[in-house]
């Protein structure tokens, strides 16, 4: 177990078990702040899974810290650039971790969804803009003049369209989402089950 590096998550390479493509994957989607990558950490150690951040896929690909990335491509090129570092991916009992601007771009969630599991980490506006001390080094796809604010009415409804489960996550610690989200999937296996 561990972080992954790109190439585990190669272009073309389907998980298949007697013809059935295995979706086991836990992918967390959320505004900046939610703590996809803090979560996704934990939760992959609890549960014997890797982990796998794309904001470092995307790094690895173009050379460059995020940000840098941000700012010579301009938000739109990145968000393209960010849909095709996830397109690429194909991985088997992995939590992923993509950027919160995932949602913006329909085929990257579209692929996300076939991996496995969409689990929403919701976050209030308030306690997003609470969380996030960094604006202009972090790396978050923001059109020049948004506002934290405008990005969260702009993402908050994509996130919940996307998501198959939606983990409440507003002044929790750390443990107590890790917990919830495997009490969230764990529900949700029962009731395939049933």
């Amino acid at each position: 177990m561990g972080v992954i590096p790109e190439n585990r998550c190669a272009v073309g390479v389907n998980r298949r078990v007697s013809g059935v493509e295995i979706v086991d994957n836990i992918i967390l989607i959320g505004m900046p702040g939610a703590g996809k990558s803090s979560v996704g950490v934990v939760l992959a150690k609890a549960m014997g899974y890797d982990f796998l951040d794309v904001d470092l896929v995307i790094q690895e690909r173009e050379g460059a810290l995020l940000q840098e990335v941000l700012d010579r491509l301009g938000m739109e090129a990145f968000l393209d650039a960010e849909s095709q570092a996830i397109q690429s991916l194909s991985c088997g009992r992995t939590v992923i971790a993509p950027g919160g601007s995932c949602v913006c771009r329909e085929q990257a969630m579209v692929h996300l969804r076939r991996l496995g599991t969409v689990v929403y980490l919701a976050l209030s506006q308030r306690e997003v803009e609470g969380r996030i001390h960094n604006l202009a080094t972090r790396g978050i796809a923001m059109a020049p003049g948004q506002t934290i604010a405008d990005v969260y009415r702009y993402r908050e409804p994509l996130y919940r369209r996307y998501a198959h489960l939606t983990v409440p996550a507003d002044g929790q610690s750390l443990e107590e989402t890790v917990e919830a989200v495997q009490q969230a999937l764990a529900a949700q296996m029962r009731d395939h089950h049933l």
